[in-house]
């Protein structure tokens, strides 16, 4: 819907282009403050100043000193690197003159239509990242990890049918986790894996919706609450539906997830950090990301776990403050790299983060909470304690994941600004 006071002339054909730049960015997963940024400097150089005032369902572009606006119908749902990359190239040129203006639209209508990755590649590294966390969290028999890869792939594959035939985007990944949770159920039944939670648990952890997480945190610490607020809201649910899935599967199987189960000890460092590289590169592939982009996110992501690694074998640091070393490493790595190559910073930071999020605890966490329901009266004393423990620690480690990788990112931004006004 198109609101304005001005005639079919003029500027309008300009704002339409940088309303089309402004929305690919922001429903493919680009942070709200580079998306505005971004779509402000496309304006300038367009001869249309323009304001962007994003909300959860739409973009409302302003232009300068006079009362036209347009709504932009958009919702960030989606992650999409490609994309994301695509455009922010398509608009740096304009704006350094190695493309014309009147090139623009149609060069942002074919990053439009850009395709997702390939379906076997999008299973493949699935498949691969499921088993990767697998590993990072203590599993080594090649039983358990055929059962996490085979789950994860098959429910890649699901999810691709399903978003195809234009499902709901809660479906998918309840679908998906409801078939790790029937497979995770079966291999203890039969005794398959002596790991069931984590058969279970790892093919969901690779569905847990990151970077709206983090980009809806760092849409509070730039006090844009309501579309923060928004953000964390779809991500909860998406959560939601994945412990709803995993409950549904386990449940439907005749099986129990083990609540009281804790981690086990930690992979030994090469195969932490190793591991820690495929999963990267998986993420990497579910965010659509070009094949020339993932050495550097494997990179960063294989150091920052290295470090994690450290800090929790060597020093005996508590899940959160590991995971705030970390991603702090991380932001502090990619903060200035970002501009200085003109990549996207959720494509690079949050792909080379997003394998610490706390998946695990989350999961944990609702498995609790179901036998402590099922249970009743009669649930054991020990359970509530679990639950606030894993609760807790799935927050603070959210929380400390978010603070370590925006402050770098904010502070080199401000520092930049400040810079330029010299």
């Amino acid at each position: 819907m198109n609101q304005n006071t001005l005639p079919r002339q003029g500027p309008i054909d300009e704002v339409d282009t940088v309303s089309l730049a402004a929305s690919l960015l922001f429903t493919h997963g680009q942070t709200t403050e580079r998306t505005v940024v971004a779509a402000q400097q496309f304006g300038r150089t367009l001869g249309v100043p323009v304001r962007v005032l994003p909300h959860w369902d739409e973009l409302v572009v302003e232009l300068d000193h006079t009362s036209f606006s347009e709504i932009v119908p958009a919702a960030p749902l989606g992650v999409d690197m490609g994309k994301v990359l695509a455009v922010q190239t398509i608009v740096h040129q304009v704006c350094d003159g190695a493309m014309s203006t009147t090139d623009a639209r149609p060069a942002l209508v074919a990053a439009e239509r850009m395709p997702p990755v390939a379906v076997l590649r999008f299973a493949l590294f699935a498949a691969i990242g499921a088993a990767s966390l697998g590993v990072i969290y203590g599993v080594y028999d090649a039983a358990s990890l055929a059962l996490i890869a085979l789950s994860a792939g098959a429910g890649a594959l699901i999810r691709r049918w399903q978003a195809k035939l234009g499902s709901d985007p809660f479906l998918e990944p309840l679908t998906a986790a409801t078939l790790a949770g029937v497979i995770g159920a079966l291999a203890g039944r039969f005794h398959l894996s002596d790991a069931q939670s984590l058969v279970a648990f790892c093919p969901c952890m690779v569905l847990v919706p990151g970077p709206h997480i983090l980009n809806g945190a760092i849409d509070l610490a730039r006090t844009r609450i309501t579309l923060g607020v928004a953000r964390l809201t779809y991500a909860g649910l998406i959560v939601l539906m994945i412990c709803t899935g995993l409950l549904i599967g386990t449940a439907a199987s005749g099986g129990a997830l083990q609540a009281g189960m804790s981690a086990a000890a930690p992979a030994p460092f090469a195969a932490d950090v190793l591991a820690a590289g495929c999963a990267v590169a998986s993420f990497g592939t579910f965010f659509s990301m070009p094949w020339r982009l993932l050495p550097l996110p494997i990179a960063v992501g294989m150091l920052a776990h290295a470090a994690r690694w450290a800090l929790v074998s060597i020093l005996s640091a508590n899940a959160a403050i590991a995971a705030f070393f970390a991603c702090l490493l991380v932001g502090l790595i990619v903060a200035p790299l970002v501009d200085r190559l003109r990549l996207p910073f959720a494509a690079v930071g949050f792909s080379a983060v997003v394998s610490m999020m706390p998946g695990f605890y989350l999961f944990r966490a609702a498995s609790t909470l179901l036998e402590l329901v099922a249970i009743g009266p009669r649930a054991s004393a020990d359970l509530v304690p679990a639950l606030v423990a894993n609760g807790a620690t799935a927050f603070l480690i959210i929380l400390a994941m978010t603070v370590g990788l925006v402050l770098p990112r904010m502070l080199y931004a401000r520092f930049a600004t400040a810079r330029s006004a010299f």
